[in-house]
């Protein structure tokens, strides 16, 4: 009999995110086996009914995920859905019929890989710093990026929230004048961290 936290199950098993699920459970949406529950109750998936908002919902035992890899073109939104109506990745992938979430994130003027998925462990497993998976981005700069600002940035840098990244690693691959291209290996995901 293996328990596990609500709002893990409900993100594993693709019905949302683990914040969105964090947030129902705060506002006393969800109830398993009829009682409502508080952040950090666990339940057994193999036993334990879940209900939102007085809705069944159907927890899978035995699934097949779906995982995408998808480049992701300048000028897409890397989330569900928009409140200002601006395009997302989603609709790239509208006609697969699962529940795909984002792995990570690259913003609206970048392009490259994007995995996507409705495997919320692998989510997890792949974003969350304890994981230690890095993210590799290829970023042009110019004008040409001089040795003391790879230095200082492969050290870490502070951001505009004041908090200061973990160091990274840099490599050069074209140093000329006018332009460097540098393939940034980062471990954590923090907003607007290359830019």
């Amino acid at each position: 009999m293996a328990e596990y936290r609500v709002q893990k199950v409900l993100a594993d098993q693709g019905i949302c995110s683990r914040r969105e699920a964090e947030r129902l459970i705060a506002a006393g949406k969800v109830k398993v086996n009829g009682h409502p529950i508080t952040l950090g109750d666990k339940m057994d998936p193999d036993y334990d009914k879940v209900m939102i908002d007085g809705k069944t919902v159907r927890i899978v035992r035995k699934r097949q995920y779906t995982y995408i890899m998808l480049h992701k073109p300048r000028g897409y939104l890397t989330t569900r859905a928009d409140d200002r109506g601006r395009k997302t990745v989603m609709e790239l992938v509208a006609d697969v019929p699962a529940m795909l979430r984002p792995v990570g994130r690259l913003d609206k003027d970048s392009e490259g890989l994007l995995l996507m998925t409705d495997d919320g462990a692998f989510i997890n497993m792949l974003t969350h710093p304890s994981g230690g998976v890095g993210k590799l981005y290829r970023v042009t700069v110019n004008p040409r990026a001089t040795e003391q600002q790879i230095i200082e940035m492969s050290s870490g840098v502070v951001l505009d929230d004041g908090v200061k990244t973990q160091p990274c690693v840099i490599h050069v691959v074209v140093d000329e004048p006018g332009r460097s291209v540098l393939e940034i290996t980062l471990h954590e995901g923090r907003n607007r961290q290359i830019r």
